[in-house]
């Protein structure tokens, strides 16, 4: 079995507004889904979400702030699954929340080397 990493990006203004009711309704959905896939052994890390600050730091030494919000999706989060291949990977990342907001998910192999 392979492990794949799911990275979900949204844009940040479109994503987290809403009023409380919305915002848990929300969480609601990531945890039943994110449940489903536990349920199927093929869950290897649920990962968390990221914050909207940070750093970036450039091949010539320059750091600037970021990640950039204003751009329209940032990552948000991840996790990481178990698959045999990122087909099967890919139907797993199908049912993701994020994708009900305009978001998409990023499937990458993990090369353990």
């Amino acid at each position: 079995m392979k492990e794949f990493l799911l990275l979900y990006r949204a844009d940040y203004d479109t994503y987290l507004k809403g009023s409380p009711e919305e915002m848990q309704a929300v969480v609601q959905k990531w945890m039943n889904w994110v449940a489903g896939i536990a349920a199927q052994q093929k869950l290897s890390d649920r990962g968390n979400r990221l914050t909207s600050s940070g750093k970036v730091l450039k091949s010539d030494g320059v750091i600037s702030d970021g990640p950039y919000t204003e751009i329209k999706e940032s990552i948000m989060g991840y996790s990481l699954v178990k698959a045999t291949s990122i087909d099967e990977a890919t139907k797993l990342a199908n049912g993701c929340p994020i994708l009900s907001y305009g978001g998409s998910v990023e499937i990458r192999e993990i090369n353990a080397l």
